[in-house]
């Protein structure tokens, strides 16, 4: 897949601006944005409040629990930020799961923008009317969208070019291949009774490389049988127009 060059700008709209860059401040990340590899950009929501309260949420209509951030807040918040670069992304437990796939297609443009919810979420006629796409970390629920905002960008910010140096590296990694990682191994070359496996000690390259993908789909059919059924597919498709094709 082809990544976007530098520039790179993540847009969040949040009730906590000041969780932001928060951990993404560090390590590969934060030096990533020293040098100007991305950028990040928070938006408060509050601040689109109308009343000398400040109110951003409201309860809801039919009773039940919790509040709701209100559409009117919200929409200003979201228009405030129209012209920015990339998709406009609802962080909701009811959407679609975040994956490997997508990290990789949101690094690949300008940027995000990413509206974190709070309390019970966002008034409904908001989302209707901004038709945002509406991505799940997972299926369990957070105190808000900013936790969740910090891993999604993680991932993409590791994608752009240079951030983590070696491009064998990333197309080596989980999910990169619809596969889970092969094992890992390092010095001592026996530790506890434990040797690393005699192949990588072996310096062919091309048995090596058997040997990752063979652990490598041992790993996905025991683990995640889900992402194993779509592999095994997958290459049943390539099997079959290779077939066709010849």
């Amino acid at each position: 897949m082809t990544i976007a060059s530098a520039s790179w700008t993540a847009t969040v709209l949040t009730l906590f601006p000041e969780m932001f860059p928060g951990p993404l401040a560090h390590s590969i990340a934060g030096k990533a944005l020293e040098r100007g590899d991305w950028a990040v950009d928070t938006v408060d929501i509050r601040d689109f409040a109308t009343d000398r309260h400040n109110t951003v949420d409201d309860t809801p209509f039919g009773g039940g629990a919790g509040m709701v951030m209100r559409a009117d807040v919200v929409d200003a918040a979201i228009a405030s930020v129209a012209d920015r670069p990339g998709p406009l992304v609802y962080l909701t437990p009811r959407g679609r799961p975040f994956d490997q796939a997508m990290a990789a297609d949101w690094a690949a443009g300008s940027g995000v923008t990413l509206l974190c919810g709070r309390y019970e979420g966002v008034d409904q006629r908001v989302l209707d009317k901004r038709a945002p796409l509406e991505v799940s970390l997972g299926d369990f629920v957070l105190s808000g969208g900013e936790p969740a905002a910090l891993v999604m960008l993680d991932a993409c910010v590791r994608l752009l070019p240079g951030v983590m140096g070696s491009r064998d590296s990333l197309e080596e990694e989980s999910f990169e291949r619809g596969l889970l990682e092969y094992p890992h191994y390092t010095r001592p070359a026996d530790w506890e009774g434990r040797p690393v496996p005699e192949t990588l000690l072996s310096g062919h390259h091309g048995k090596i490389a058997a040997w990752r993908r063979e652990q490598a789909e041992r790993a996905t059919e025991r683990r995640r049988p889900d992402l194993w059924s779509r592999y095994r597919d997958g290459r049943a498709m390539e099997t079959t127009k290779h077939g066709a094709a010849c």
